[in-house]
């Protein structure tokens, strides 16, 4: 079993503060699609628990959100253990994604006010700036932000709705993929096309600009899953 490594008790910004939860699935989120925790790998709550220094209380609510995004399949009367999605599981569930936020995008190429335009100009220099920093972690959060701000500029509610629980699915493997070489830049380049197309009003600019962003995500968390467990 992985070394005893206590949470972080670090204050966290106060307009996004982050539970031992939170903290918590993340840490086990990366050990799962890093290959740290193979397929297969029980999750013992107690065992869990005294690794990270916490209570069974979010060790147990963890393990719950990741049993949802399909890193951990739950058995009854027998615990939990890693259950990376298939291949073919995966790419239906980036495919899901790519169109949804294809959609939003376009919908908010034609529908977000300008106040909402420049919140996502701000957005978009913020992650330029941890891009010159090399910070993953930070850009990662600002990157969630970027595009729930792009689902909010829909203006369709139950869109931004399915997105952001599609998002939700797939955030373990979305968040592995900065890790690569050079993907914090590539990621802002693509996020440059969808801004611009936005901000123009072009509605299939965006919607296409997206959809190939997606893409890109999906498969540059595929060579980084494959480095890591090759």
């Amino acid at each position: 079993m992985p070394r005893q490594a206590v949470l972080s008790d670090q204050p966290k910004p106060a307009s996004q503060p982050r539970t031992r939860t939170e903290t918590l699935r993340a840490r086990l989120a990366d050990e799962i699609v890093s290959g740290v925790l193979e397929p297969g790998t029980p999750l013992d709550e107690q065992d869990l628990a005294a690794r990270f220094g916490v209570s069974r209380t979010p060790v147990r609510e963890a393990i719950r959100q990741l049993s949802a995004s399909g890193l951990v399949r739950v058995r009854p009367h027998r615990g939990a253990v890693v259950a990376l999605p298939t291949p073919r599981e995966l790419n239906d569930m980036f495919e899901a994604m790519a169109e949804l936020e294809a959609l939003c995008a376009g919908l908010a190429a034609r529908n977000m006010t300008v106040g909402e335009r420049r919140g996502l100009e701000t957005l978009h220099e913020a992650l330029r700036l941890l891009v010159q920093k090399g910070d993953p972690a930070r850009y990662h959060e600002k990157n969630e932000a970027f595009h729930a701000a792009i689902y909010a500029g829909s203006h369709n509610s139950y869109l931004a709705e399915l997105a952001l629980m599609t998002r939700a699915r797939v955030a373990p493997f979305r968040r592995a993929q900065f890790r690569a070489a050079g993907r914090l830049g590539g990621s802002y380049t693509e996020h440059d096309l969808i801004v611009q197309a936005i901000l123009r009003g072009d509605q299939a600019g965006a919607s296409a600009a997206m959809r190939a962003h997606i893409g890109i995500v999906r498969d540059a968390f595929r060579s980084y899953a494959e480095v890591g467990t090759g």
